[in-house]
């Protein structure tokens, strides 16, 4: 018998304990851990912060749906994994101690580093938590005039939620009648399109920006932040009211000292998501070394090729399946500006660009297919 350990609940976790079960018998045994009981669908956080959907519509219950489908939940917070003594320790949770496995799969995801520019956890907020988002939520409420300023810092690898979040405020600051009374901007620290394609988005996403009457700020590297400015580091300023803006990430903290890193923290992987230098140790989703965007999609299409060259190697074979890295996005403007791209990002090929409202009804589709089928 195989003893399967995956350690995330997050889209990579979830896709892989799932394809596990349904790939191997049931003398194996299939077990996740995680640190928090309910699944979270991150590219909804928008739509959480405008009041366009409640937390019940974008989370369900991890420990119910992983029992249906024949994997043992636990809900526990890890420390590290062991790779030499193929074990993972546990400080706190439903068990604590060594918990041993033949194989691990390390899905935590990435951190959010905001010690990296000063003053973000004091002044600023963001769309990567349930919490922060309800925050958020509560300071639209009160805001009716000023500057709003969105944008994401050098090493955040997420642009989508800073592009809806300025579209969104524009769509709320219209139906209040208070649109006049705000200025709009976006701030980032690359040309437009950066971390979404590059040129190949940029013609659309530049019509979009016209059409609700966004700034587009390129190349502003965020180092600081005070409850009135936001700081580049050549010392430039933007006076703002209301800010959101997603920090910089690095490598999770659970993967430290264990040797499979790189020097930022992710973990080394191939194309099988195998880790380098370590045993029957596999990981995907955004704790992985891959350059670029980290985004859901990506950490599925890994998920499920983590999982095929586990349940190969348990019957004894060599993992064939390969993991081709594709960026593919939907920018929800919420009307007829919907932005798709899909672009191969290990290969030289044209993007796939298109617009219309069918894309960002295509996204809500999805979320409420994930909950509907996990739930």
């Amino acid at each position: 018998m195989a003893n399967v350990l995956v350690l995330g609940g997050g889209f990579a976790g979830v896709v892989a304990a799932e394809s596990l079960a349904k790939r191997l018998g049931h003398e194996h045994q299939i077990t996740m851990i995680s640190r928090q009981r309910e699944f979270i669908f991150y590219p909804s956080l928008v739509k959480l912060a405008f009041g366009q959907v409640e937390v019940g519509d974008i989370t369900y219950d991890l420990r119910e749906a992983m029992l249906d489908r024949r994997v043992k939940f636990i809900e526990a917070e890890v420390a590290y994994p062991d790779p030499d003594n193929k074990c993972v320790v546990v400080p706190h949770g439903e068990v604590q101690g060594k918990i041993p496995y033949d194989f691990l799969l390390f899905a935590l995801g990435r951190r959010l580093a905001t010690e990296e520019v000063r003053g973000f956890y004091e002044h600023a907020h963001h769309l990567l938590t349930v919490n922060a988002a309800l925050k958020f939520r509560e300071a639209l409420k009160h805001f009716h005039a000023g500057h709003a300023v969105i944008g994401y810092c050098p090493n955040s690898h997420l642009a989508v939620p800073v592009f809806e979040t300025a579209f969104a405020l524009d769509r709320m600051l219209k139906e209040r009648g208070e649109r006049e009374n705000v200025k709009i901007s976006i701030v980032a620290p690359e040309e437009l399109g950066g971390q979404l394609g590059g040129d190949d988005i940029a013609p659309a996403l530049q019509n979009a920006l016209r059409d609700h009457d966004v700034e587009f700020v390129p190349d502003f590297f965020i180092s600081q932040i005070t409850d009135k400015q936001i700081v580049d580091r050549e010392g430039k300023t933007i006076d703002y009211d209301l800010g959101m803006l997603v920090p910089p990430f690095s490598g999770p903290g659970e993967a430290q000292y264990t040797g499979i890193t790189d020097p930022n923290g992710y973990i080394r992987v191939d194309r099988h998501m195998r880790a380098t230098g370590a045993h029957r140790l596999y990981a995907a989703g955004d704790c992985v070394n891959f350059l670029g965007p980290k985004m859901g999609h990506m950490a599925v299409l890994q998920g499920m090729v983590a999982a095929a060259n586990i349940a190969a190697e348990i019957e004894g074979h060599e993992p064939v399946a390969r993991y081709n890295h594709e960026l593919m996005l939907v920018i929800d403007e919420g009307g007829k500006d919907s932005i798709y791209l899909q672009k191969t990002l290990w290969e030289q090929s044209d993007a796939n660009v298109k617009q219309g409202r069918f894309w960002g009804w295509s996204k809500q589709i999805h979320q409420k297919y994930w909950q509907k089928i996990h739930a």
